[in-house]
């Protein structure tokens, strides 16, 4: 264990900076072995604060070379210096700081800060990168202006970029040049972002609503132009979008978006100027998927909103990331329905919720969506601050109603313009046009978990009444014991033999008046209560958190013919996935039981009725697809301990089921649907080719005539997609041979596709038969790995971990031991990635077998002598 334990920051601690930075300027000299950084903050003391109170500034991996206050030079007497920070004292109420420094960009290996990206200099500084490009208040509660002058070789770097407008250029001695930007909207530093080097540019326009002709630029490598088209398109409808559902308008002249291929997000916000991980904006059917069209259209438009909700209107501190990150992404799920599928986008969004979310809040890095500590806020880029910090949002527009939510959105972005504010800041917005007392919805933001709802109902036949008994409660976790109940809005409906009832519910004097009285909203906000409805002419089968109207569990006693019923003939597109899901479930479960169990009739029924109705494609595959081992896994380890191989082995068995059973069906799906018009990532043609893969990959499964087709279409396909659903049927199908000459052709046809190669590396991660662990390290070593790059480490190596369960949770613990080794490596290189990819380990927990086994690697990385504070949250917080 190591001697110096990093500190813990608490919420509670906060308090405002003791100055302020009104302006700064910067100015970069980009040289090949190192850089020099000058800086000059216009500091001023806050009122109050005492004049013996020195000025702290953070700063990491910097070389003073000079400084001082108001031209001249500061003693050493008046300084102190460390590793990380830089602290004065003696300085008057105001006046102009200078430092200079030199950085080392090239050695940069954290990808924070400044580095080099094959020859491209590029900066992240969300959340702390900003201290290791100078001396500065590194938080985002301080806000400046910005002048930022750069220096650099003309021929390798044509290109000098930074946030703002172009104010000034040109050419300088030796063969280099000059660029100053200025960003006149005050922002924190974590929104600083500097770009050079050799960049070819796709340039739009677009103007807003006010007339203003806004210049969109998206600059990349030369080979990459033809892959830009999709992001523009999506940029431009964003910008649209964005004026029409929230009265939103771009505030500057020029717009920039930048592709870097180490990069360790998905994408930066900076004002201005977004920097991309290259997998997030270019796109082309060879080497982009459908959901990575879909990913890139959703993140250009998150990244794109982020000018209001996260730049003009910032958070006061980490603990409020989900302040900008959470509403960002209701934002751009909202979007993104609007776009296409509203049912499929809420689908996808539980998935994600239940999959992974609800694994997070029942883990040992569990933590409220406003967390109250941290010791690396990096570590809390996390599905709970983002995508459940979404929900909270969408509850809160439940509530009020959309004309209220935008009308409070309206008020929080015109009250707090060019502030950072809190999460508390947003919900009193919200009450304060509503007239709606939110004070005890805020749990949300305070209690970590998942809350569970149990159900249960019963039926007055001769009053045609009909009960319902919910309670809620919120499972403890670490720091909380003790759970008060949430506000949950429960979407719900009451499905009839001949389709969804009317509701009514008990003390309600007139029918509601709305174009839908099959659908009623339930505020449960007591540990228990009841809802009582009325004048109904038949016992209902309860269709629960229709449209996922809140994210929690809920517990229900379904019997199998009432989710039948829910997936035949109930509305909601949500309801009837569930309905299916648990169906599946249930017969998965029972073949854990019984190996030799036969195919429940009843689900055979629900297949021929998804099969048989005219719904969403998109949707249908979703409900016609197993679920995964990692979301029985999370049900699983919920309810005691995840029996990983019994799990993978019964899913194999109701795979193979379906798959014969069926195999007619799965033909004339495949055929009816196969898409033989030219490759479009349209809504239609990619729910068309969703569901003629699932049931290509059902034909795979049943028989060698399967495996030959899917060969065949491999070799056929004109896109990603296609070509990868044909790859993993065969490798996981078909023979050896077979596999390793796909493999080989894939590799030779994209070698020089960095995106393309890797989803190579993720097929083969992923792949759970032959030896998994050997092929990996193998691929360890191949030309098409680069253990610098995240993108390449998330294929291969997270592909393996969180897409190959049976494989990673062998009996000889090998797999604990590759990631062990691999986090270990990237602890000193690139510490975020390190922490990011311990994920599966945290849970060892839930194991039935190998939790042992995980808890010793865990340990053995605890007694390494030098881990990075991200690292040393994570391992510590899992053995605790």
């Amino acid at each position: 264990m190591r001697d110096g334990q990093p500190k813990t920051i608490f919420l509670s601690d906060y308090q405002a900076p003791a100055f302020t930075v009104s302006h700064t300027e910067l100015h970069f000299e980009l040289f090949d072995k190192h850089s020099l950084v000058h800086a000059r903050l216009h500091f001023r003391r806050a009122d109050g604060v005492s004049e013996d109170t020195p000025l702290q500034l953070n700063g990491q991996e910097l070389e003073l070379l000079a400084l001082a206050v108001d031209g001249q030079k500061v003693a050493s007497a008046h300084y102190e210096l460390s590793d990380d920070f830089l602290r004065i004292d003696g300085l008057p109420q105001s006046g102009v700081l200078e430092t200079s420094a030199r950085i080392y960009p090239q050695s940069n290996t954290s990808l924070e800060g400044l580095y080099r990206s094959r020859g491209l200099f590029c900066t992240q500084c969300e959340a702390e990168g900003f201290r290791k490009i100078t001396w500065f208040p590194d938080r985002p509660d301080v806000m400046s202006t910005y002048s930022v002058t750069i220096d650099a070789d003309a021929g390798q770097c044509p290109e000098l970029l930074s946030n703002g407008n172009l104010m000034h250029s040109e050419e300088l001695a030796e063969g280099r040049h000059r660029a100053v930007w200025e960003d006149p909207h005050p922002k924190p530093s974590y929104l600083f972002a500097l770009v050079a080097g050799d960049l070819q540019r796709v340039e739009d326009s677009f103007t807003t609503v006010g007339g203003r002709d806004v210049r969109l630029i998206i600059l990349v490598e030369e080979k990459d132009l033809d892959k830009c088209a999709h992001a523009m398109d999506s940029l431009k409808r964003s910008m649209r979008w964005d004026e029409e559902r929230f009265g939103r308008e771009y505030d500057l002249d020029v717009f920039h978006i930048v592709a870097v291929d180490d990069f360790n997000m998905g994408a930066m916000e900076n004002k201005s100027l977004n920097i991309f991980n290259t997998s997030c904006v270019l796109a082309a059917p060879d080497t982009t998927t459908d959901l990575g069209y879909q990913r890139i259209e959703s993140i250009v438009a998150h990244e794109y909103f982020h000018n209001w909700s996260g730049n003009r209107v910032t958070c006061r501190d980490w603990f409020q990331l989900s302040l900008k990150e959470g509403f960002t992404v209701f934002r751009d799920a909202e979007f993104s329905a609007d776009m296409g599928s509203r049912s499929l986008k809420r689908v996808e969004d539980a998935m994600t919720m239940r999959t992974l979310q609800f694994a997070e809040d029942a883990g040992p890095m569990a933590h409220p969506v406003r967390p109250a500590s941290f010791i690396e806020i990096s570590n809390f880029y996390t599905l709970t601050v983002y995508e459940k910090g979404a929900e909270v949002v969408r509850m809160i527009q439940t509530l009020l109603g959309e004309e209220d939510f935008r009308r409070g959105s309206d008020l929080y972005f015109e009250r707090h313009d060019g502030q950072a504010v809190t999460c508390d800041d947003f919900i009193a917005a919200m009450e304060d046009v509503s007239g709606k007392d939110l004070t005890d919805f805020k749990r949300w933001y305070s209690q970590a978990g998942t809350p569970e709802l149990s159900i249960r109902d019963s039926w007055d036949e001769e009053q045609g009444i009909y009960t319902l008994t919910v309670s809620q409660q919120t499972p403890a976790s670490l720091g909380q014991s003790e759970k008060s109940p949430v506000v949950i809005p429960l979407a719900m409906g009451l499905l009839g033999e001949a389709g969804n009832l009317r509701i009514k519910l008990d003390g309600e004097m007139t029918d509601i008046e709305s174009e839908d009285n099959t659908h009623r909203i339930l505020i449960a906000d007591k540990p228990t209560q009841t809802f009582r409805f009325t004048e109904l002419p038949e016992r209902p089968t309860p269709a629960l958190l229709r449209g996922f109207s809140a994210p929690v569990r809920v517990d229900y006693p379904y019997s199998r013919e009432q989710l039948l019923a829910l997936v035949s003939r109930d509305d909601d597109d949500f309801v009837r996935w569930d309905a299916m899901q648990q169906l599946m479930v249930s017969a998965l479960q029972e073949l854990q039981e019984n190996p030799e169990a036969a195919l429940d009739p009843i689900l055979e029924t629900a297949v021929n009725a998804i099969c048989s109705q005219i719904l969403d494609p998109a949707v249908q595959a979703d409900m016609l697809r197993l679920p995964s081992e990692t979301y029985l896994s999370e049900l699983a380890s919920h309810a005691g301990k995840a029996d990983v191989h019994g799990i993978f082995r019964a899913r194999e068995s109701l795979r193979k089921s379906l798959a014969k059973v069926f195999r007619e069906r799965w033909a004339s799906l495949f055929e009816g649907l196969r898409v033989t018009e030219p490759y479009a990532p349209t809504g239609e043609q990619i729910g068309s080719r969703a569901l003629a893969n699932v049931a290509l990959d059902y034909l795979a499964t049943a028989d060698d005539q399967g495996v030959a087709l899917a060969r065949d279409y491999y070799f056929a396909a004109d896109n990603l997609t296609n070509r990868l659903v044909a790859l993993r049927a065969v490798l996981r199908e078909g023979s050896a041979e077979r596999g390793e000459e796909l493999l080989e052709d894939f590799y030779q046809r994209f070698c020089g596709e960095a995106l393309a190669m890797n989803h190579w590396l993720l097929v083969q991660a992923e792949n759970s038969v032959g030896d998994s662990i050997s092929r990996v390290r193998a691929l360890m070593q191949h030309p098409a790995y680069d253990s610098r790059n995240p993108n390449k480490i998330r294929s291969l190596i997270g592909g393996f971990a969180n897409g190959n369960a049976v494989q990673f949770h062998r009996e000889d613990g090998a797999g604990y031991q590759l990631l062990g080794e691999v986090v270990e490596a990237l602890n000193a290189q690139n510490p975020q990635i390190a922490s990011r990819l311990l994920a599966p380990l945290t849970r060892w927990k839930n194991y039935a077998a190998g939790g042992d086994l995980m808890r010793a690697e865990l340990q053995r990385l605890s007694e390494l002598p030098s881990l990075s504070p991200d690292v040393y949250e994570v391992v510590n917080k899992s053995l605790a």
